[in-house]
């Protein structure tokens, strides 16, 4: 982008500075008013630190009007004006994290992030000012629980933490990538008016666009892959399975989830190792379809400590809940199989939202139908989703598979329609003489074969643990 910077450095600069003064005073203002109404959530959240809370809120609002009302001294450095805020805010928000119980915890965050990533949409600064605000943050809440802080840290983690710090990195790469797109476009339209130029630059522009979506996404899925269940954790599991998945993107909005549990002795008996596993396909695909899918993981990984969690079906309905109230209006969700599996007892539990689980033992088929409800989508009817909880008693050599919709749905073939799922339960059934890392290749080779060049639909996910 050599040359595209050499057009009237001054100019572009001087118009970015505009553009990040006139976004950063809207923040600022926004702050100024919206951070002490929100005072009202933290009446109904945690009334035991409600006085502190507005204490705080009101002093962040103060100091931020006072950078307002003198924003003129500060013009030629509009970073200041939304970098106050932001500190203040996340000061703020670290004293919050660290009085809170778990339930306040779990609320707060939601509305924290949110308010975060909004916020992130329409600052213009470099790195630098993103990194100190994480920087600033962290220590502000490693003070702050050392002295005040009741929980263990695996409670905060869990509970907030993660995903808090997950946003915040991804709210990083949101900032930088709109600040280099809202300066090359500048720069492009003052480009624009040097005509012998004009070809030349409008490629390098596109191309160096091109090459900030590709970061961006490359980086969102280097956080999604850190969600996702490491194989070696899997292994101490399950000893014979496999999963097959096959991202439609870069970034995927399915994804498998992983946990082991131990059960609740009962009578006095002695607790029993559960491996639980998911497959979920969350609302679109790519980097829409991955942000649903950190806070499905998210909230995931908070039922293995949800004392009202004691099923699949529970796990689904607490799910459920957590989903709506966290996207409020917008009518997004997912499907999901989930299943127990008790390897002593032989004991299968599992639960489904659109999604079935298979079974094969020796060449009979079972399917055991999931609910036709989703996870969230439909927030008027969130408090009367009940999922059913099925029991199913288990074989030596039985074949379970989870899955997701896109291997049956991929169009292909002869004609280019659809694999279906008589075909696909048709070749679970045909590889049982198999191993399971061989039934993945087998998948694999006969999804390609059918797709052939055409282009891939969906995301693909398909788990298969043989008993």
């Amino acid at each position: 982008m050599a040359k595209i910077n050499q057009i009237t450095p001054v100019d572009w600069q001087t118009e970015l500075k505009a553009a990040a003064f006139k976004y950063h005073v809207l923040i600022a203002w926004v702050a100024v008013g919206l951070n002490p109404i929100w005072a009202i959530g933290d009446y109904f959240n945690s009334p035991l630190h409600f006085m502190d809370f507005l204490i705080f809120r009101v002093v962040v609002s103060l100091v931020t009007l006072i950078v307002v009302l003198f924003r003129d001294k500060v013009r030629t450095h509009p970073e200041y004006i939304a970098f106050i805020p932001f500190l203040g805010i996340s000061i703020q928000n670290a004293y919050m994290f660290s009085v809170m119980n778990v339930d306040e915890l779990q609320k707060h965050t939601f509305a924290y992030i949110a308010l975060f990533i909004g916020a992130g949409m329409f600052v213009l600064w470099r790195p630098f000012y993103s990194v100190m605000i994480v920087i600033f943050s962290l220590v502000a809440n490693v003070i702050f629980f050392w002295f005040l802080g009741h929980l263990e840290v695996g409670d905060i983690l869990i509970n907030g933490g993660m995903l808090t710090l997950s946003v915040a990195l991804f709210t990083i790469v949101l900032i930088h990538t709109r600040t280099n797109l809202t300066k090359k476009e500048i720069i492009a339209r003052l480009a624009l008016a040097e005509s012998n130029n004009l070809l030349e630059i409008k490629n390098e522009i596109i191309e160096e666009k091109s090459k900030d979506i590709r970061d961006s996404i490359n980086y969102a899925q280097r956080i999604q892959q850190a969600i996702l269940p490491p194989s070696e954790k899997i292994d101490l599991v399950l000893k014979d399975y496999f999963i097959l998945f096959k991202p439609k993107d870069i970034v995927s909005g399915d994804f498998y989830w992983h946990a082991s549990v131990k059960t609740t002795p009962q009578d006095g008996g002695p607790s029993a190792d559960i491996a639980v596993m998911a497959a979920v396909d969350c609302t679109g695909h790519g980097v829409p379809g991955a942000l649903m899918s950190i806070i499905g993981s998210t909230i995931l990984n908070q039922t293995t400590s949800a004392a009202v969690v004691n099923s699949p079906a529970d796990a689904l309905g607490f799910l459920n809940k957590e989903i709506t109230k966290t996207l409020n209006s917008i009518k997004d969700g997912m499907d999901m199989a989930l299943c127990a599996i008790n390897f002593d007892k032989l004991e299968l539990q599992y639960a489904g939202a659109n999604n079935p689980l298979y079974i094969v033992r020796q060449e009979q088929f079972i399917e055991v139908k999931a609910d036709k409800l989703a996870i969230g989508a439909d927030t008027d009817d969130a408090a009367i989703k009940v999922f059913t909880n099925h029991t199913i008693k288990l074989e030596k050599g039985d074949s379970v598979y989870l899955f997701t919709d896109g291997y049956a749905d991929q169009f292909g073939g002869p004609n280019g329609k659809k694999f279906k799922y008589k075909k696909f339960q048709a070749l679970l059934i045909e590889m049982q003489d198999n191993t399971m890392e061989e039934q993945k290749d087998i998948l694999n080779f006969h999804f390609e074969q059918w797709k052939g060049a055409l282009e891939q639909v969906d995301d693909i996910l398909v788990i298969g643990i043989r008993i």
